[in-house]
């Protein structure tokens, strides 16, 4: 088994407030990727978060974007802790040691899986991301989110698209956890990250100045400005 590829900013390592926002963010992250500028790969957003962060990296590297849906299972009593995610094509994964670690009860995890399909559903046909696997066989995916915590979301991401035969699939976040880099850099073909940082205090939000949370039509209009 090979070694997993993490490509980072060392001299950013373990410092926070290190981007202005997700835009500032997606042009340092798209310097580590300098190699695909003018390529057929293809950068897909994780939404709603990674759009601001993915369109400032496509107009960088002049690449092609698009969102693909994923989102995660949260108890109904907390929007901002999740236990599994629901990815575009349908795949519901939960994680079974943080939904126990919640106390989620079967009639709990039946309502929040029910509710995110639901909001994938309705993001996939709002945001025009039925992404077809004729479009993503054979080719590089850049899967971008604004950072990585526990990185359960995104594992989910890297397995739908895996089953779609892309050439290989690229992680790219301005920010991670140590540990949740590593099993990224696991289950991707290579993560870049400019900003990895360890710790139990780890939060996405400390590594950005300014952190609000990116609004459905904020993801519409950056769509449309394509």
């Amino acid at each position: 088994m090979p070694e997993p590829r993490i490509i980072e900013d060392i001299h950013l390592r373990e410092r926070v407030q290190v981007f202005r926002d997700r835009v500032h963010a997606g042009k340092i992250l798209a310097s580590l990727l300098a190699e695909y500028r003018g390529s057929d790969a293809l950068i897909l957003a994780i939404p709603a978060g990674g759009v601001p962060v993915a369109a400032a990296m496509a107009e960088a590297l002049g690449l092609a974007w698009d969102v693909a849906v994923v989102s995660k299972i949260t108890p109904s009593w907390n929007s901002e802790v999740g236990y599994g995610a629901v990815a575009f094509d349908g795949t519901v994964a939960i994680n079974e040691p943080m939904a126990e670690r919640l106390g989620i009860d079967s009639a709990e995890r039946e309502a929040g899986t029910a509710r995110t399909r639901e909001k994938v559903a309705r993001r996939v046909a709002e945001f025009g991301a039925a992404l077809s696997k004729e479009a993503l066989v054979g080719r590089t995916l850049i899967v971008v989110d604004d950072g990585l915590a526990s990185g359960f979301t995104m594992r989910v991401a890297i397995g739908s698209l895996r089953a779609w035969g892309p050439r290989e699939i690229l992680v790219a976040v301005p920010t991670a956890h140590s540990q949740s880099a590593a099993l990224i850099a696991g289950e991707a073909d290579a993560l870049y990250c400019t900003n990895i940082r360890s710790g139990a205090s780890f939060a996405v939000a400390h590594a950005y100045e300014r952190w609000a949370d990116v609004s459905e039509d904020e993801v519409l209009a950056l769509l449309q400005a394509r």
